[in-house]
């Protein structure tokens, strides 16, 4: 028979209850505020509920070109989120069979979790700065046409993309250290006697037993670039991403656009985590049905 619950229980159970309330409390606020009507401001009480909001911000947010950026920064996502599984994937392998210097480079890899974020966008703008200046002088000091028209190397795909990857790499190694940590490999080892050569072992055996943890890594790549503010501030160059957008907008815009345009960045964010979350169960659940069905004839 059970044992009856104290107070010990209601009082922790209270505590997490308002922890849950601290943490989505400021999200579900914004939500209810980004229905309000036509003449709704940034505070309750709601006047009204509509879509109002909604169809201004599809009609553009004054100078703002909202879509453009969500555009960038969802390419940025995307590409942050194929070098991180590439680069944490083999990475994991590297370390995992073991090399001279292993523990300094691992050390270099995730010290950028230490160093504050400004501080690593700064340093990537001031290097991307200082090579802005030596194409210059070269220019100079060559004519060479296609060195004086250059601009900046600055960009989203350059500057911004390595800013990203200081993120969005170590954290990836880290869930790839873990993963590996368990994988047996008798599994290789199974592969290799039935005759499989090393790539064949990897395609059809590492990968498809790793291809959850994978997922995971490019759920982390994709979701700490589209969010990501402070080490993009300083080393984007002239197009900013949504993030940097949406601090902008906090001291220009006054209405529930605003909101809407954070219930509609919730969302997708939702979106995703649940696309990943989905696949993961998916990939599980068809790894069993082949463990099931036994080896193929």
């Amino acid at each position: 028979m059970d044992r009856p619950r104290g107070f010990a229980f209601y009082g922790l159970a209270g505590i997490f209850s308002l922890y849950v309330l601290f943490l989505y409390g400021p999200t579900l606020t914004i939500l209810a505020l980004s229905f309000q009507g036509p003449s709704g401001g940034l505070t309750f009480p709601m006047n009204g509920v509509s879509t109002h909001w909604f169809a201004k911000l599809w009609a553009g947010v004054g100078v703002v070109d909202i879509w453009a950026a969500l555009r960038r920064s969802l390419l940025l996502g995307l590409v942050v989120m194929a070098l991180t599984v590439a680069l944490a994937f083999y990475a994991g392998l590297a370390f995992r069979k073991g090399f001279a210097g292993a523990g300094l480079v691992f050390a270099l890899a995730v010290s950028s979790l230490i160093v504050p974020s400004i501080v690593v966008s700064l340093g990537i703008g001031l290097e991307f700065r200082l090579l802005d200046d030596a194409v210059k002088a070269l220019a100079e000091a060559t004519g060479w046409g296609v060195l004086q028209d250059h601009g900046t190397v600055m960009g989203l795909f350059t500057s911004a993309l390595g800013a990203h990857l200081t993120w969005t790499l170590p954290f990836g190694l880290l869930i790839m250290f873990a993963v590996f940590n368990r994988f047996s490999p008798a599994y290789e080892e199974a592969a290799r006697d039935l005759g499989a050569t090393g790539a064949q072992t990897l395609r059809h055996v590492v990968v498809p037993i790793l291809a959850p943890a994978l997922v995971g890594v490019a759920l982390f790549g994709f979701t700490l670039s589209f969010d990501e503010l402070a080490r993009t501030s300083q080393a984007i160059g002239g197009r900013n991403t949504l993030p940097l957008e949406l601090q902008g907008l906090t001291t220009t815009v006054t209405t529930p656009e605003i909101y809407a345009l954070g219930t509609i960045t919730t969302a997708f964010s939702a979106l995703v985590i649940g696309t990943a979350l989905g696949l993961t169960v998916w990939l599980q659940r068809r790894r069993a049905r082949r463990a099931l069905a036994g080896p193929r004839p």
